[in-house]
């Protein structure tokens, strides 16, 4: 049986920190080259990290990416790696490097550039034309990038049926949103039997801006059945020997690809030969045990969790604060950040007026003393007193109205940026996406500050992590009380967030029809709900656009994020 030794490092890179990467890719051919490996994969533009958007429009950035990436060329000695990059031509790819014992052999450049949703790869990439194939030691290679191994045909079948690839590798930056993982692996074990070929498909991990990047590397055999298979939301290295003698087997008992062979008259592919290097003599791996299968909720609280803390270091924060109000959104966001950064690094501040009921200071202290973060509390009865003051004149002979109430929320999005102004914390917002999706929010206000935690997070799903939270052992941290109680922004006696808006197990739907799934509002309608509410909800999501447009960045968790998923025009008069 012909074996080769295959190592998989799904790592974490920081975009632009080209030096560091380097490194890292660096460290992790050194841990294959000591577990006896023949071929190691590195994920997708892991030399510049993903996405680096409009750095790629640089050429400094894009000269020192391709000069770091090739000076890892003489660690490879004895061995293959594959490693995310860019290549300068006459244009710039974005390309898997070839290096193969000690030198740079080439490189495997993407075909396929996505132009959906978050990417926007036209804007940058040149499309490559060709998929040749590497040859090691006569096992035929198929590299692909990304995106490419996505279609049926295309690339990777081009390498398999015109090039005789038995071993498809694909490097990958998929970014995660709920239910991902679970697509993305039926359609990889569709590809690996389909064409009766081994898939080895590495992604990448870690938070970038909004997007965060789930790992969940997997390796399958020409059945679709999976060998094995990385940590999701981590950091990871596999290494498994690769039995090929089965691929050739498999394709001698079933005539298919025989069949596309020769109906193809375009003739073979190119094949690059990588020269002869002798595996050193090592012990057999020993298989790693299957991952168990999480509940949905699972993953995306640790798609919360990896996107902040990334989000926090990256840009060089060490603390973060938020307003912790005694409701479930806040409760949620520091329950996330105790989880990602540690619970001494995040402060709470409370922030109560006359309004605010003592449930609410209660349970917000009771929820800081659970989780062990820090409160400070900062009453704003006598600087809403000052700002009424300040503006009696302009509002005299007015009515009292959702003025009154917006500078309460205001007053304190000031008291937080100045905490983190001086004292260097990031501010976390708390809102939801139910909430942003209709402008119910304060703009400077309850909007203010760097990272949107559950930006992308509907209410009806802010519970069930809540949920989720306090059964993952030990006692509930969240209080019984801010689970049950009717949401409210305590910014008038008496108020309930549905004073203004339907309920949010009717909302929700609505709004995931019409953001996540731009159906018109008359097929909405058809689903059940009523005619006048679902105009009513288009149009407020069409009219909130100027809030979102000012808003931070938050964890992408759906098919579809306000942010770089939704380009909708401020000015609009479309409501259909």
């Amino acid at each position: 049986m012909r074996t080769l030794r295959l190592a998989v490092s799904q790592i974490n890179p920081t975009v632009g920190d080209l030096d560091a990467n380097a490194e890292r890719v660096a460290q992790s051919i050194a841990r294959a080259r000591a577990a006896g490996a023949e071929l190691l994969v590195l994920p997708e533009m892991v030399v510049p990290g993903y996405l680096p958007e409009d750095l790629l429009l640089k050429p400094a950035f894009i000269d020192r990416t391709v000069e770091v990436t090739r000076a890892l060329a003489p660690l490879t000695r004895g061995m293959t790696v594959l490693v995310g990059t860019l290549e300068r031509d006459v244009d710039l790819y974005n390309a898997a490097a070839v290096l193969h014992d000690g030198t740079w052999v080439t490189s495997c450049r993407k075909r396929y550039l996505p132009n959906y949703g978050v990417f926007d790869e036209n804007r940058y990439f040149m499309a490559e034309r060709r998929s040749p194939v590497l040859v090691r030691d006569g096992i035929v290679i198929g590299v692909s990038v990304c995106e490419d191994i996505w279609y049926p045909g295309g690339p990777v079948e081009e390498q398999i049926i015109r090039g005789g690839a038995e071993l498809v590798v694909n490097l990958s930056a998929s970014p995660y949103h709920a239910g991902k993982s679970q697509s993305r692996r039926r359609m990889l074990a569709t590809r690996a039997a389909d064409n009766i070929a081994v898939v080895c498909y590495v992604n990448l991990v870690g938070g970038q801006d909004e997007l965060v990047f789930d790992g969940a590397s997997l390796v399958l055999d020409e059945q679709g059945e999976v060998l094995a298979e990385a940590q999701a939301f981590a950091e990871d290295f596999l290494v498994i020997d690769l039995q090929l003698g089965g691929v050739f087997n498999s394709r001698l008992h079933d005539p298919r690809l025989r069949k596309e062979r020769s109906l193809d008259d375009s003739g073979p592919v190119a094949r690059i030969e990588l020269a002869p290097v002798t595996a050193p003599a090592r012990a057999p791996v020993e298989r790693r045990a299957p991952l168990p299968v999480r509940e949905p909720m699972a993953e995306v609280y640790d798609a919360l969790v990896l996107g902040t803390r990334d989000y926090v270091r990256k840009n060089r924060f060490r603390e973060v604060t938020l307003g912790l109000s005694g409701g479930i959104d806040s409760a949620l966001t520091a329950c996330i950040a105790a989880d990602a950064i540690g619970a001494a690094n995040v402060t709470g501040v409370s922030m109560p007026s006359d309004i605010t009921s003592a449930e609410s200071r209660e349970d917000a202290e009771t929820l800081a003393g659970a989780i062990g973060v820090k409160l400070v509390t900062l009453p704003i009865t006598d600087a809403l007193e000052a700002f009424e003051h300040t503006l009696a004149g302009p509002f005299s002979g007015l009515e009292r109205d959702v003025t009154e109430e917006n500078l309460q929320a205001r007053i304190r999005g000031t008291l937080l940026m100045a905490l983190s102004n001086k004292l260097g914390q990031l501010v976390l917002v708390t809102g939801n996406k139910s909430e942003i999706a209709v402008g119910y929010n304060t703009l400077y206000g309850d909007t203010a500050g760097g990272f949107a935690v559950l930006k992308d997070v509907y209410k009806t799903d802010v519970y069930r992590l809540a949920r989720y939270r306090n059964a993952l052992g030990g006692a509930p941290v969240i209080p019984a009380f801010t689970m049950t109680r009717p949401p409210t922004a305590e910014l008038r006696p008496g108020q309930t967030d549905q004073d203004a808006l339907p309920p949010y197990d009717v909302l929700d739907p609505i709004l995931r029809a019409y953001v996540e799934e731009d159906r018109p509002v008359a097929e909405i309608v058809g689903l059940g709900f009523d005619e006048t509410l679902v105009r009513r909800i288009a149009g407020l999501v069409a009219t909130s656009e100027w809030k979102r447009r000012q808003m931070p960045p938050g964890v992408k968790v759906s098919p579809r994020a306000f942010g770089k998923d939704w380009r909708m025009p401020v000015t609009d008069r479309w409501r259909g």
